[in-house]
């Protein structure tokens, strides 16, 4: 089989499945992106816009013109590994940025599974979620042409995969049919516990199991992962255990809506408001891999937070590592954690609630061990890349390929 992976950001969702296709010489694999990540048996085509959207351009659509030229770029890389003689018979592709839109137009033969990450709601979504900010019909009108590429992808595309039964819900009823629910998997046998596991701060203390460390990671830090919420939160935390300590991993950039109105990133504005104790929380940026899995294997209570929104792979890599979770009572959470067994929910804008809910994931280890272990299981038997997930989405390529995807009912 000759596959074709497609992500801005080589290689995204498709690091595993790529592995594993190109390490078998009966397939033949490429790769489009925006950049070049050099993988072992993988020919790749690199592209770039050939310009940015235009300023004139009417806000609504700003968005769909610069999918449209990502598009175009991905077609002036497919014709360039058509040339090379590669045509796939089948396309793995993330639609999210536009490269999906055309690749049918330049491989009519192929069959295209797009991964189905999301789709744009002005309700029931990450929109309108904060009540302080309405949702106005210009937005709604917004949000309605933002899902142009989405759709246009979808209409073009022969099936697609979700990781997450919400994320797969949040797509038009009439596509629903043809789209799967298959996580993109976490690798338990390094996501696990470590006794011995240990934090170096950058002042040279050691942390460890053996001290009350409370964690919360985000790529970055801001609003839609409950950034406010936490610090506020944290510093109630800090203020009633004078012996605790909080570990932050992540960036100041944005990953999802916007920066704070008054300038600067949100840590440097919830820092000012919240003023928690700086020789107790520890503020760690982007650390490398093997580092964030020491953060949740020394964490007593990682907290999780999120808008209604795609799920974080972290909180199943903090769920595989053994850390108690206190996390947001929102989807797709409450699709993997129910409460009081595998992990703890509060309200994602009560911060008194959570910091009594890491308080009392502190006071109780004996019940924080039976959860943990319960959240690992559900790791292991839902989520567990070698055992659950990886051989669902081989078996998923290998089916849209031989054409033994169901029919689609009928109207």
């Amino acid at each position: 089989m000759r596959i074709l992976f497609v992500h801005q950001n080589t290689p995204g969702q498709y690091k595993h499945l790529v592995r594993r296709f190109a390490a078998d010489p009966a397939h033949e694999v490429a790769f489009i992106g925006k950049v070049r990540r050099e993988m072992p048996g993988v020919r790749i085509a690199v592209y770039q816009p050939s310009r940015e959207p235009g300023t004139a351009t009417h806000p609504y659509i700003h968005m769909f013109e610069g999918q449209i030229l990502h598009g175009q770029g991905a077609v002036r890389a497919g014709l360039a590994l058509q040339k090379q003689g590669f045509v796939p018979d089948v396309i793995c592709a993330h639609p999210g940025w536009g490269e999906a839109l055309f690749l049918k137009d330049v491989f009519p033969d192929a069959k295209l599974m797009l991964y189905c990450e999301f789709f744009y709601r002005a309700d029931g979504s990450d929109v309108g979620f904060d009540p302080e900010k309405p949702v106005s019909l210009d937005t709604r009108c917004r949000i309605r042409t933002k899902n142009a590429a989405l759709l246009a992808g979808l209409e073009a595309a022969d099936w697609g995969v979700s990781p997450t039964e919400w994320q797969r819900h949040q797509h038009p009823a009439v596509f629903r049919p043809r789209i799967s629910v298959v996580h993109d998997g976490v690798d338990t046998g390094i996501c696990r516990p470590d006794p011995a596991a240990t934090v170096t701060l950058p002042d040279g203390r050691v942390l460890s199991r053996a001290d009350e460390v409370v964690t919360y990671v985000a790529r970055n830090l801001e609003p839609y992962r409950g950034f406010p919420t936490f610090m506020r939160a944290a510093g109630e935390i800090l203020r009633r255990r004078p012996g605790t300590h909080i570990l932050v991993v992540g960036g100041d950039e944005v990953s999802y809506g916007t920066r704070p109105a008054e300038g600067g990133s949100w840590r440097e504005v919830m820092t000012e408001e919240v003023a928690p104790d700086p020789d107790r929380i520890h503020f760690l940026g982007k650390v490398p891999y093997e580092t964030f899995l020491s953060v949740l294997r020394i964490s007593r209570a990682h907290v999780y937070l999120t808008y209604p929104f795609v799920l974080s792979w972290s909180l199943l890599e903090a769920m595989a590592c053994g850390a108690p979770i206190v996390g947001s009572d929102t989807p797709p959470v409450a699709e993997v954690i129910k409460d009081g067994h595998n992990g703890l929910l509060v309200d994602f804008f009560d911060h008194r609630a959570v910091a009594d809910r890491v308080e009392e994931a502190l006071d109780d280890p004996a019940r924080m061990e039976a959860m943990t272990g319960n959240a690992r299981r559900t790791v292991i038997e839902r989520f567990d890349l070698a055992t659950v997930c990886l051989p669902a989405q081989i078996r998923l390529l290998e089916d849209l390929h031989a054409d033994r995807l169901p029919p689609l009912p009928p109207g």
